[in-house]
């Protein structure tokens, strides 16, 4: 259960999002009460997560954004992501017993690749660039009931006509 909206990417403390995304084994993550996270880089997600804000108002805001890559049987249930900006990059941790450096992000909301995954429903305004992307041949990624605002680029279906994998997205 997250109680801590404090975000440390780097060395993220236990009882935080961050933290309990990069846990090795499966995970139901909860939110103990309303909070408003400001991420300082991508909130990686892992394979086998639940991020469920039911019962809680959770604001992923003024920050970065999430990213699932590389991962399947992801859900994000009833999250409020909003006024994403671009981030610089850098180290941070992408799993329980690793740290990486990543690049810098361009201002999405959710960026999901590879599969499955199930995104509801939730809210999405006010990124710096697209509000989803699904990229690198993502495939079996459900969004339902969400609800997007405020902007002129809600979905991106692959990044590059040049990337062959991106024409199984779906």
């Amino acid at each position: 259960m997250v109680t801590d909206l404090i975000d440390n990417a780097i060395d993220p403390k236990p009882r935080t999002l961050c933290h309990a995304v990069t846990q090795a084994r499966p995970l139901w993550i909860t939110f103990k009460a309303s909070m408003t996270i400001n991420l300082e880089q991508e909130l990686i997600v892992t394979s086998d997560r639940t991020v469920d804000a039911r019962g809680a108002n959770v604001e992923i805001c003024n920050g970065s954004g999430i990213t699932v890559q590389f991962a399947k049987n992801v859900i994000i249930h009833g999250l409020h992501i909003h006024h994403i900006v671009p981030a610089k990059g850098g180290k941070i941790k992408d799993g329980e017993n690793h740290q990486g450096l990543r690049s810098a992000s361009d201002g999405d909301g959710p960026l999901f690749s590879k599969q499955p995954t199930l995104a509801q429903p939730y809210f999405l305004h006010h990124c710096a660039d697209g509000l989803i992307d699904f990229i690198q041949g993502s495939t079996a990624v459900t969004i339902s009931n969400c609800h997007c605002t405020d902007h002129n680029k809600v979905m991106l279906f692959g990044a590059s006509d040049s990337y062959s994998a991106d024409k199984r997205c779906r």
